[in-house]
């Protein structure tokens, strides 16, 4: 019976993908091959091509997401949860990732709520809780500065 609980509560969690256009597949899967070799940039570049063929699916952008959120832009990572959280409100791993982006920024409040959200969907022994559990735990990811925002001070001295 539990069984049949899970199988049903998991199949309501979202709507049912679109059929992807076979062009945004070959895409999505080069970008799945470059995030998985650690090239983020090149998967980054796959899934916005695919996304121009096949604009607002929610499959796209949670991988764009997951990719941008990889090279620390939490914030461009946000933007495409949400973007998909709008075709898709129960998009379990949307609402996972934006949590995750969230605390990665330091907006833990933020991401507790999405932490409350998924355990009401699936429960705490799911694997998207789990993950965002220890994210959240972790705390935020350090700043990075680019070197443009550090301004030298400069000091001239007589030897």
């Amino acid at each position: 019976l539990s069984l049949v609980v899970a199988v049903t509560s998991s199949a309501l969690h979202s709507t049912p993908p679109e059929e992807l256009d076979p062009r945004a597949e070959v895409l999505l899967g080069q970008g799945h091959e470059a995030l998985s070799a650690g090239l983020n940039e090149a998967a980054i570049d796959s899934f916005e091509a695919a996304l121009t063929i096949q604009p607002g699916n929610p499959q796209i952008l949670v991988d764009l997401a997951t990719a941008n959120r990889r090279i620390g832009m939490q914030g461009k990572a946000i933007h495409h949860y949400r973007q998909a959280l709008v075709t898709d409100p129960r998009n379990v791993p949307a609402i996972a990732g934006e949590g995750a982006a969230m605390a990665e920024k330091g907006a833990t409040e933020k991401a507790n709520r999405n932490l409350a959200q998924l355990k009401a969907m699936c429960g705490a022994d799911c694997d998207e809780v789990k993950e965002l559990v220890a994210i959240i735990a972790r705390g935020p990811a350090p700043k990075v500065v680019s070197a443009e925002a550090v301004i030298p001070t400069q000091a001239v001295t007589e030897q």
